[in-house]
């Protein structure tokens, strides 16, 4: 017999995502009924990173920080519905968040959940610090290291909920994999049948996103119109026994799914179409066909799959020193050469603490570069609304400091007319990828218990 239909919906697409989302995806796989899954993507490598400097400062620390306004408003209606709950908002501490969603259970009065961590994705211990030193070779040398962390696939999601898990949190897998693992539960698919989990892995790239694939980072007023844009409806995939799947959203909702935002999101932050490597597979997107099938509703299908590379990709985030920024404001007649000789100043003032990078907010910016060439080259302009903003990366903090100084003191030192400063201070990451042999990052799940209270 063929298992019916596995709906997929997807309440967020990055961390800091809006926290109204999945109310609307819940009512709607409510209303369909049948299996169905809720999942949320709050991960990038920069994220990541924070969590782990976070859990520095605190063991109970390092997970996702909207994890409560996330989960608050549905937590009770998918358990009530038997929707089961995927994430990596676990992030650096996968077992904390389960602490604290069973915590905010008992908080709303239900019975606690089965939670099941997803573990093996932090590499970045003794046991593999060996392997790291040479797979990142000279590149790796003297690093102060912050994280490192393997992308694992679906396979410890699927398992987690075979047994029965009614949440599974994760820290570091790929996207795609929240929406394959919960595939491979389902249907039970052999783990190397390629075909089928790469259609998975597409359907998971189409919603790991959120509203991506609705219209949001497609809309662009006079040539991509979208309508609704402050209401945006969040995707749901219907994925069949084959992997196929239509992609949808919640009726009434703002946005659009169809052929063009499909597309779009389909080759998103794909690199070759025809080899989108994965921990679970290798996507081949050659043949695939996307198609209008109703209203707000887009079917995915002819994608073909590989099999998956030997290797996991790892992410090595470590310290580079401070990052120093500096803002102020010129506005009226003369302003862009008021604001161009306060940047001259601030060179001259700065020289020998390394590249300086000047930006005119309102006259070059995105096109700008770090030495200043673009900048220097372009003519005065008679933009009068500009915003001067220096940028500093230097190795120690007090280095940094003077940036932040020097911006101030343009106050009185002039040129004339400067206000609004605004300054900030940070300690800057950076990352290196590399990979790691598959078998040496052994993953698997394992139950957190209710316990006591924390």
């Amino acid at each position: 017999m063929t298992p019916p239909l596995l709906r997929i919906g997807c309440a967020a697409g990055f961390s800091g995502d809006r926290t109204d989302a999945a109310a609307p995806v819940v009512r709607s796989l409510v209303a369909a009924g049948g299996p169905a899954v809720l999942i949320f993507e709050t991960l990038a490598e920069r994220t990541l990173a924070l969590a782990q400097l976070a859990r520095r400062q605190d063991p109970d620390a390092g997970y996702e920080p909207l994890l409560d306004e996330l989960l608050r408003p549905v937590l009770a209606d998918c358990l009530a519905a038997g929707i089961r709950i995927v994430s990596n908002f676990g992030a650096a501490n996968p077992a904390g968040a389960a602490r604290r969603i069973h915590a905010l259970a008992r908080e709303l009065g239900l019975a606690a959940p089965r939670i099941a961590v997803v573990e093996g994705d932090d590499v970045s211990g003794p046991a593999h610090r060996a392997a790291l030193d040479a797979a990142l070779g000279a590149a790796g040398q003297g690093l102060a290291r912050v994280s490192a962390n393997a992308y694992l696939g679906a396979e410890a999601i699927a398992d987690a909920l075979i047994a029965g898990a009614q949440i599974v949190v994760c820290g570091r897998v790929a996207d795609p994999s929240l929406t394959v693992g919960p595939a491979l539960a389902h249907f039970g698919w052999a783990r190397d049948d390629w075909d089928r989990i790469a259609r998975a892995t597409m359907a998971g790239h189409l919603l790991e996103c959120g509203a991506q694939v609705s219209g949001g980072y497609y809309a662009d007023p006079g040539c991509k119109d979208v309508p609704g844009l402050a209401r945006l409806g969040y995707p749901i995939a219907e994925i069949d026994a084959d992997g196929d799947c239509t992609i949808t959203k919640p009726a009434g909702s703002g946005g659009r799914i169809d052929e063009h935002t499909v597309k779009e999101q389909l080759l998103y932050e794909v690199h070759d179409p025809a080899a989108y490597l994965t921990p679970d597979v290798v996507a081949d997107l050659g043949a695939a066909e996307v198609r209008q099938v109703g209203p707000d509703r887009v079917r995915l299908t002819g994608v073909r799959g590989h099999p998956r590379p030997a290797g996991l990709k790892v992410n090595v985030c470590h310290e580079t020193g401070w990052l120093a920024e500096g803002e102020i404001s010129y506005a009226g007649v003369r302003a862009e050469a008021r604001a161009r000789l306060a940047a001259e100043v601030l060179r001259e003032r700065l020289a020998g603490l390394g590249p300086l990078r000047v930006d005119l907010i309102g006259v070059a910016s995105v096109f700008g570069d770090d030495a200043g060439r673009w900048l220097a080259a372009q003519p005065v302009g008679e933009a009068r609304d500009v915003r001067l903003r220096v940028a500093l990366n230097h190795p120690d903090r007090t280095g940094a400091e003077r940036l932040a100084r020097e911006v101030t003191a343009l106050y009185c030192c002039g040129p004339a007319g400067g206000g609004g400063v605004r300054s900030s201070l940070r300690p800057r990451l950076g990352t290196l990828s590399c990979l790691l042999p598959r078998e040496g990052v052994p993953a698997g799940f394992r139950f957190v218990d209710a316990g006591v209270p924390r």
